[in-house]
């Protein structure tokens, strides 16, 4: 039998653990990236790929390689072929 304590630590426990679970859905950070410094990351030489044309050829590549297209979140539309 559990007696009067027990509970008690176990009801406060499970009380604590759902505050603490409930609190996360507020946030009270602040962005990582200031409006100011999105120009920073805008620049070209952020960039993944320093030279676009090759890089369209290597995900052509890849697409076809890999029988998949459209994953690297490119724009496209119109019927669909090449």
């Amino acid at each position: 039998m559990m007696n009067k304590l027990t509970i008690k630590t176990c009801m406060m426990s499970v009380l604590l653990a759902s505050v603490l679970m409930t609190s996360g859905c507020a946030s009270t950070f602040e962005p990582w990236v200031k409006p100011y410094e999105r120009d920073n990351l805008a620049d070209p030489i952020m960039a993944m790929n320093r030279n676009p044309v090759s890089f369209s050829y290597t995900m052509h590549a890849f697409q076809a390689r890999e029988g998949a297209r459209g994953a690297e979140g490119g724009a496209g539309g119109g019927c669909g072929c090449n």
